[in-house]
């Protein structure tokens, strides 16, 4: 009988090490006995050093499973893996026959593996400890995962969160992650970790601004987000208040709901065979914007309740250019009053910009949208839609001759260039129009809306708003 005594539970090296000494001096299964430091020894274990017989060759597949199940706590695994390895040693195909017991524990095991790994991946919460001496950022988070899995879920954090020191504590191992190199270390407390940080205020705000009543599922949401991770979880204290309040919630987004059905679209729909020629000339602003209000040359028209035109001096200096009107727009017919107006209004105070300085407008003059209930959801345009609705982009241009046009995204920048190509092949410089304006191209403020990752979130808002302060410059020396 052969004793084996390994030091660091779910250590693959440490297992593998010994697990193929003893698939090559051909010791079965039944002959051994794993055990950790600490448990009582075998009176009966065989001394002998091991001899040798065979090279050990396992499938890949089969390793890399090995990997993850070691990390698994049952006190069997180690036995138990063991004699899957013994197994393939003989029969390369083991892992395919799925309703073998030996591979069918394998398979249960290693889900459990990666299903732990998931919820490290998702509830790990980060709390900030400071700044060390070269200003870079501190952060220690505690987690109590189901299994030995922080060699495992480990690089995933590196890789995220590769420009701040940090490290993740758990009660078998910690991880330390100082800019150059991953450390793991013995077990932690939650004594170790701040209980609270000025962070998760923030957090818990978005959370509960993202919290969709009208999607509970209280029996989904346990079970992706079980209770025993709770108390680690900054946002768990709202969930019940939110819960409780799901239901009034609901109540009050079905009254201030857009309708469909909205009676102001019904006159567009009567209309009859309206005239679709382009008018023949178009002296100013009012003129063009009456013209566009009674535009009916693309199939557009029949369910937005208003042409939304452009709005600003006749004499600004810089034009902004967005997508289309959205859900708000539509219904107020001013460009930018919605989410993503809101947003802009915000970046250009910041850039130093005035809104009543600016003629704000859209490529495409009417909102397009799929409906999903009593809600209106927006629809990219198409490059057709863009196309057609192009001409009045440039009578707009033609009258108020901005000297900076901005793009807000990539449907404004195949209406001012007539060519479809990605925001980040032309950001970042200024390109030159046929009618001399000068182009600077970015992203549609919607995009920002859409980040759910915060850091990212923050680095592309505030090159949004670097962007706008680009075409304030650039008007202010032109001046």
């Amino acid at each position: 009988m052969r004793e084996i005594i390994l030091h660091l539970p779910g250590d693959f090296e440490e297992w593998r090490s010994h697990a193929r000494a003893l698939l090559a001096a051909r010791v079965p299964p039944e002959d051994i006995v794993w055990r950790s430091v600490g448990d009582s020894a075998s009176l009966f274990a065989d001394p002998a050093p091991l001899q040798l017989q065979r090279t050990v060759s396992l499938p890949r597949e089969l390793v890399t499973i090995a990997d993850r199940v070691i990390c698994h706590r049952d006190d069997a695994v180690p036995s138990r893996l063991y004699r899957v390895l013994w197994r393939a040693l003989d029969d390369r195909k083991l892992l395919e026959r799925r309703t073998d017991p030996d591979t069918d524990w394998l398979m249960r095991a290693d889900k459990a593996i990666r299903r732990d790994l998931h919820k490290m991946h998702a509830f790990v919460r980060f709390r900030r400890l400071g700044e060390d001496e070269t200003g870079r950022e501190r952060f220690i988070a505690w987690f109590e995962p189901e299994h030995r899995i922080l060699r495992l879920g480990a690089p995933f954090f590196r890789k995220r969160f590769y420009g701040m020191d940090w490290a993740i504590l758990t009660p078998d191992a910690r991880a330390i992650w100082h800019g150059e190199e991953l450390h793991l270390g013995p077990g932690g407390t939650r004594d170790e970790v701040p209980d609270h940080d000025v962070v998760e205020d923030q957090w818990r705000t978005y959370y509960g601004a993202i919290f969709n009543p009208a999607r509970v599922k209280i029996a989904a949401m346990r079970a992706e987000m079980p209770k025993k991770y709770w108390h680690n979880l900054p946002e768990a204290q709202d969930i019940a208040p939110l819960i409780a309040g799901a239901e009034a919630r609901v109540e009050r987004m079905r009254e201030t709901a857009v309708s469909l059905a909205n009676p102001r679209s019904d006159k567009w729909r009567v209309r009859g065979e309206a005239d679709t020629a382009l008018p023949e000339t178009i002296a100013s602003l009012d003129e063009l914007n009456q013209a566009v209000r009674t535009c009916t040359r693309c199939p557009l028209h029949c369910n937005a309740t208003q042409a939304v035109t452009g709005e600003g001096p006749r004499q600004a200096r810089i034009m902004l250019v967005g997508e289309q009107p959205g859900d708000r727009e539509d219904l107020q017919g001013r460009p930018f009053v919605g989410p993503a107006g809101q947003l802009l209004d915000e970046a250009l105070g910041e850039a130093g910009l005035d809104r009543a300085t600016l003629y704000v407008t859209n490529v495409v003059k009417h909102f397009k949208f799929v409906a999903r209930g009593k809600r209106r959801l927006h629809q990219n345009p198409s490059t057709g839609e863009i196309d057609i609705c192009r001409w009045w982009l440039d009578q707009e241009r033609a009258l108020v001759r901005p000297d900076i046009i901005v793009s807000l995204g990539g449907s404004a920048l195949r209406g001012l260039t007539g060519k479809s190509a990605s925001i980040s092949s032309m950001r970042g410089k200024v390109h030159a129009l046929d009618d001399g304006a000068r182009l600077i191209a970015t992203v549609h403020p919607s995009f920002l809306l859409r980040l759910p990752d915060r850091d990212r979130a923050k680095v592309e808002r505030d090159q949004f708003v670097a962007d706008l302060a680009s075409a304030k410059h650039m008007a202010d020396s032109l001046a």
